[in-house]
């Protein structure tokens, strides 16, 4: 009887291994961890082109739509209004270079998520978003969110994670507003560095 329970043992011990080596091989490959807490193990420069729609503009070039109305604390603190408690939902194109793409709907690398105005006397946002990948150079996501203390020059968001060739990637994303025209479109510079990356 005891042969029969250490021989048991023994079968769930090896399939417990393999399955703990076979999901360190995503994707039909094994992957080790590069960290390094001064030199990134992966950079990248994208542009995050928002459109927002504001029923002046085309449904067909909007990427992006106001879920909720500002609070009236926004317009009880500032004459002009800090859309203080806005919620915009956006699904954006990035790119590598400053212009537009052709299509909107249509690019290898998209920013999927939202953003909220949160500073009551002037403009300030909170992102929570994914930059999705689907192209032969890369696919998965990076996840990223922060304060987009939108006053500063330069501000930097957090990257929490990642799927795909980004699993588990975590760093930092730096963002520059690079153009803005209105309240409708504004381009952001993202500078985005990995410290922890599995290869």
């Amino acid at each position: 009887m005891a042969t029969t329970w250490s021989r048991a043992a023994l079968v769930v011990a090896v399939v417990f291994l393999i399955s703990i080596s076979s999901a360190g091989a995503a994707h039909g490959r094994s992957r080790r961890l590069v960290r390094s807490y001064d030199k990134p193990c992966k950079t990248m420069r994208l542009y995050f082109h928002d459109i927002l729609y504001d029923f002046s503009n085309s449904t067909a070039n909007s990427t992006s739509a106001a879920a909720t109305k500002p609070t009236a604390l926004a317009t009880a603190v500032s004459r002009n209004g800090t859309f203080f408690g806005e919620v915009v939902v956006f699904n954006d194109p990035m790119t590598e270079g400053k212009a537009l793409p052709p299509s909107l709907e249509e690019t290898a690398v998209r920013a999927q998520g939202l953003y909220l105005y949160d500073k009551k006397e002037e403009y300030n946002a909170w992102f929570a978003f994914s930059v999705v990948f689907n192209s032969t150079a890369h696919r998965g996501t990076l996840n990223l969110m922060g304060a987009d203390l939108m006053f500063d020059k330069r501000r930097d968001i957090s990257v929490v994670g990642g799927t795909g060739d980004f699993f588990m990637s975590r760093g930092v994303a730096t963002l520059r507003t690079d153009a803005v025209e209105g309240f409708t479109y504004f381009r952001l510079q993202m500078d985005i560095k990995l410290y922890e990356c599995y290869v």
